[in-house]
């Protein structure tokens, strides 16, 4: 890896995420994991679940 990279790697790392980017990843991983293991996984799907489970969570 050159050092440019790695500068530009190391300053990402110190820039503070704020939770709805986080949920934005989250949820890009969850879809991308299971998309790859069956294609009729949507984002919308994984969205729809995501909403309910952070409903479940504030009952």
């Amino acid at each position: 890896m050159n050092e440019s990279l790695k500068s530009l790697l190391e300053a990402a790392s110190k820039v503070p995420q704020s939770k709805q980017d986080l949920e934005v990843q989250r949820r890009s991983f969850a879809y991308g994991n299971t998309h790859f293991e069956n294609s009729r996984i949507t984002r919308e799907m994984v969205d729809r679940i995501a909403d309910e489970m952070a409903k479940g969570e504030n009952d």
